[in-house]
């Protein structure tokens, strides 16, 4: 199939760097850049690890948390109401 594409300044000057490189014609390393990027972007994402904290003991608190207005009133004084 022939065709027309615009391809981006930056994308036409790696392509020919690796054809020089591959002493390639433009034609078939376009044709396989494509297919590896079809391939890349129709591949289902491999799974991801699920993320997992430690714990850490913490210790009694430095304030009762039990009751909050006597929490705030430790933490900010009286004036929090």
């Amino acid at each position: 199939m022939r065709t027309t594409i615009t391809i981006d300044d930056d994308v036409a000057a790696s392509l020919e760097r690796l054809r020089r490189t591959r002493e390639t014609s433009f034609k078939d390393l376009v044709n396989e850049a494509l297919r590896r990027g079809i391939k890349d972007m129709t591949a289902r994402p491999k799974p991801r690890e699920p993320f997992r904290t430690r714990a850490v003991d913490l210790g009694q608190p430095l304030i009762p948390v039990d009751n909050i207005g006597e929490a705030l009133a430790l933490a900010e004084g009286e004036a929090f109401k």
